[in-house]
């Protein structure tokens, strides 16, 4: 059995930290706009280090473990 569970995680992460897509951090003309579709390098580096802050409380501090009989 494989351990599913980062995958999972990172998939569910890049896509609800994608800036522009559902918020974006900070926006052009206010802190937080919502549904965009657009990114600028402040939001980059922003959604960055929030990705990496989930991921590492995901992965190392909750341990999220998905198992997958085949």
């Amino acid at each position: 059995m494989t351990d599913w569970g980062p995958v999972f995680v990172g998939v569910v992460l890049f896509i609800l930290l994608s800036p522009g897509l559902l918020f974006q951090i900070p926006g052009k003309s206010r802190f937080v706009e919502f549904r965009n579709f657009q990114t600028s390098g402040p939001s980059i580096l922003v959604h960055s280090i929030l990705y990496f802050a989930f991921i590492c409380i995901f992965l190392l501090a909750i341990k999220v473990e998905v198992y997958i009989d085949s």
